[in-house]
């Protein structure tokens, strides 16, 4: 855990060690994350990180209990579960999720190589944590979804998966169009007039003959 040392700081000071914590363990995991890169890229010396988390698994569960309650709290806790058009859900949902990266870079890519860790090197507190995490999400995408919006000859679990990995796939184009690019300097509303024309073709293709496009 961090200590009230670290929690004491200056936002502006403490964003630059966890933006560079979080960007290191994701690219490297647990194992081979180089705290001397991290204390580099956020400008404090080594002692001092220490001196904040004790060890380098100190820094990594601290990461980790900070991006739970960062999707808990700004991504999952603001999905408006009255929708039930799942195409608009995952509108909403990928609108969010890029307003969390571009407030606070590094979480969903930190959370994603935490979950592709093999589970006999997590420790057990963690493994069950990102089970109820990961549990709450599914909740959050598909309950109460209207399944007659789908055509009668479309498998809607399938459409489900497809819809899905189309949504996957252009964040995964958009976020190497935009690497090296500060977030706080991007026009994102063209690329949302573009997404957002990607998901009336979704509408198309998956949905009923005179189901009103948002």
């Amino acid at each position: 855990m961090a200590t009230e040392k670290f929690e004491s700081l200056d936002e502006g000071k403490k964003k630059r060690i966890l933006n560079a914590a979080l960007q290191e363990f994701a690219e490297n995991g647990f194992a081979q994350a180089s705290t001397n890169r991290i204390v580099k890229e956020a400008g404090i010396g080594k002692g001092m990180l220490f001196y904040y988390f004790n060890n380098k698994k100190g820094l990594y569960q601290y990461l980790f209990d900070y991006s739970v309650k960062v999707i808990q709290n700004d991504f999952l806790a603001r999905i408006d579960m009255h929708e039930t058009d799942f195409i608009e859900r995952m509108r909403q949902m990928a609108r969010l999720k890029l307003q969390v990266m571009k407030d606070k870079p590094g979480v969903f890519n930190f959370m994603g190589t935490v979950m592709l860790t093999r589970e006999s090197e997590l420790p057990d507190d963690i493994k069950t944590r990102i089970e109820a995490l990961e549990k709450l999400g599914y909740e959050k995408m598909y309950a109460n979804v209207d399944t007659g919006l789908f055509r009668d000859d479309v498998g809607v679990e399938k459409a489900y998966k497809l819809i899905q990995w189309a949504i996957d796939g252009y964040q995964n184009e958009v976020k190497a169009r935009l690497k090296g690019q500060k977030m706080t300097s991007i026009d994102l509303e063209p690329l949302w007039k573009e997404f957002y024309g990607y998901m009336d073709v979704m509408k198309t293709i998956f949905y009923k003959q005179g189901v009103d496009e948002a």
